[in-house]
């Protein structure tokens, strides 16, 4: 299904894309990051925010990470301001990254067996599809936040995968 290669490509390709989310939305004043757009989870902030709460519960399951105090009706308050939001979304992309280039191809066989709050009930899943979850996760709130800063005036780079520079 999916291979260590492609995870490795998408944690790159997460962290190239939370930089250009974070600059255009830098445009922004904290008002404006903040007004409810209408959007699932209200602002561009709070659907970042929720982007990186559902990034750390899903490395709870894979990495050991520690996973949220909170579930995902409060995903949207996950950090308390804008800087530690950035500060937080830069440690938890660096740790991305670190954890994608440990992978092997052994990491991505069996089955990961967690409580789901989203469904409240256990769940028990191959893990190659929840790891490939996690990463269009991020792609399908990443794409509504493109759209929420674009509407609000702001200017967030290029999205395609083809196009993400080598270095990042």
């Amino acid at each position: 299904m999916i291979t260590v290669d492609f995870c490795q490509t998408m944690a790159r390709y997460n962290a190239w894309q939370n930089k250009s989310l974070i600059a255009a939305a830098d445009e922004l004043s904290d008002g404006e990051r903040r007004a409810d757009r209408g959007a699932f989870f209200g602002s561009i902030e709070g659907t970042l925010n929720h982007v990186l709460w559902g990034d750390t519960i899903w490395m709870s399951r894979f990495d050991g990470w520690k996973k949220p105090k909170t579930g995902i009706p409060d995903s949207p308050r996950f950090t308390a301001d804008w800087l530690r939001y950035k500060a937080a979304r830069g440690d938890a992309d660096s740790r991305i990254n670190s954890w994608a280039r440990k992978l092997t191809d052994n990491d991505l066989v069996g089955q990961l067996a967690w409580y789901s709050g989203a469904v409240g009930a256990n769940v028990q899943k191959p893990l190659a599809l929840c790891v490939q979850h996690f990463f269009n996760h991020q792609t399908h709130h990443r794409g509504q936040v493109h759209a929420l800063l674009t509407a609000a005036g702001a200017k967030p780079d290029d999205t395609d995968l083809f196009l993400m520079p080598e270095e990042a």
